[in-house]
């Protein structure tokens, strides 16, 4: 087969030409040419298996919108009930899912725990472009799965994954890491724009056509965006982010994008020496705490996609002794931290313009929605005034800039967490309260920020 030409595209203005220059000669941008497959005109193709494959689809024909039969999109367990909640109930086929993470993560270890499940009842292809064979066997025998029905294939030549796919007809196919992959009508390295863009490109197209799930696993920049043009992102079906702290056992995955589900779900694990273990009642598992009596410390009820998650959040406030104190925080927002010390200044009467903050969320767990403003606070105050809060007292709410606390969605669902972990006392604002009776669990409803810190402290 002749090989494709190629061009080079501005990213600015569009205009294309034949060979590499560092400035565009139309818009005069720099270093804004990239590797382009050149446009080709085809004949039809004869072989309706090899049209299906090249990316010839039928042509399709024009509907009326009352006219498209609805059904239920199919699903399949992927054998990880934690990974199923964030993909939205299962695997969905034909879909193209994109898993990304920081180095050492064990995003493989997830894939590979995933597929040795899977293999009992389905075909899987396992394609490395990073590691050999050898080193997928032995962490398949740590994880104890190494008899699992799982084909590998070390290659991260694009059209012979290809040729392999569409002989093997996998019902998954895993791609670890389409950065690593290329295809001989570019002449860029592995790992570049164009090479991502066209081979991650013509994996969708597979996986469409066939109806194969297409699992793309992906690197991450030191910023913890996805390595790679933003397209990537929009091509796929979900986007699937695998995250915690490399000193902690747990691990979070959550999907901020999803065609066939919510975003913003999460999945809890933990890791072992045995791979990873779903963790059911994560909330259980983050508010353990070692010293009863510490100050500083309160338990925020936080809400991740449909799951209510109880984490603990730690502050710790000392004398500064440089001209602008420090606010540093671990898990939350640290611009919102200052908005929120300024109205604790102005509506509780608390200064903190000379003290050094520092807020923790203990577990590795990011929190950043609203309703952590009041659990924040509460936190900050507790350090400052050395008086702790009471351990059995669990808190949510959003602070408005006028000292208001207003209301946040799902209270509900947060006030039955609360209750089935036995805390005996919620700090919540009052917006929220409507309808909500509790026997077990005493609801303090609270208007103001100024109300709720002397409800805290029983002032």
């Amino acid at each position: 087969m002749a090989k494709a030409k190629t061009v080079y595209s501005c990213t600015e203005c569009g205009a294309q030409f034949p060979k590499w220059t560092g400035q565009c000669q139309e818009c005069g941008d720099w270093n804004t040419l990239q590797e382009e497959v050149a446009p080709q005109k085809v004949a039809a193709a004869t072989n309706p298996k090899a049209a299906r494959f090249e990316g010839f689809a039928p042509k399709a024909d024009v509907q009326k919108l009352q006219t498209v039969s609805v059904k239920g999109t199919p699903r399949f367990g992927s054998g990880l009930a934690e990974l199923d909640r964030v993909l939205g109930g299962g695997l969905v086929p034909g879909s193209v899912i994109l898993l990304g993470g920081d180095p050492g993560i064990g995003k493989s270890t997830l894939i590979l725990q995933s597929l040795a499940l899977l293999s009992d009842k389905n075909n899987t292809l396992y394609v490395t472009g990073e590691e050999s064979a050898e080193q997928i066997a032995l962490r398949a025998q740590r994880l104890g799965v190494q008899d699992a029905d799982v084909s590998l294939l070390a290659d991260n030549q694009l059209e012979s994954i290809l040729d392999v796919a569409v002989q093997y007809k996998p019902d998954v196919l895993v791609v670890d890491s389409i950065q690593t992959l290329y295809t001989d009508t570019l002449q860029s390295a592995p790992g570049s724009v164009a090479q991502v863009r066209e081979t991650a490109s013509r994996l969708v197209r597979f996986g469409k056509q066939t109806k194969t799930i297409v699992i793309l696993v992906g690197h991450v920049t030191k910023e913890g965006a996805l390595a790679g043009p933003r397209v990537l992102e929009h091509m796929v079906d979900t986007v699937l982010y695998f995250e915690g702290e490399q000193n902690s056992t747990f691990r979070l995955i959550r999907a901020i994008k999803n065609r066939f589900g919510a975003v913003n779900e999460i999945g809890v694990f933990a890791m072992t020496d045995t791979g990873l273990k779903e963790v059911s009642n994560p909330s259980a598992m983050f508010i353990k705490r070692t010293q009863e009596d510490a100050t500083g410390s309160v338990v925020l009820v936080s809400q991740e996609g449909t799951r209510p998650l109880l984490v603990e959040v730690q502050s710790l406030v000392d004398q500064s002794s440089l001209a602008n104190p420090r606010r540093v925080t671990v898990g939350l927002d640290n611009q919102r931290l200052a908005m929120l010390l300024a109205v604790v200044n102005r509506h509780a009467g608390y200064s903190l313009h000379d003290q050094d903050v520092f807020v923790n969320v203990i577990g590795g767990v990011k929190v950043h929605e609203p309703a952590a403003d009041l659990a924040i606070l509460l936190s900050v105050l507790s350090s400052y005034k050395n008086r702790r809060l009471d351990s059995d007292l669990a808190v949510f709410g959003e602070v408005g800039l006028t000292g208001e606390i207003r209301p946040v969605q799902r209270g509900l669902d947060r006030i039955r967490e609360v209750e089935k972990l036995g805390f005996r006392r919620l700090i919540m604002p009052k917006g929220n309260q409507s309808g909500v009776k509790s026997k077990k669990l005493e609801i303090i409803a609270v208007n103001t920020l100024e109300q709720a810190v002397r409800i805290a402290f029983d002032q």
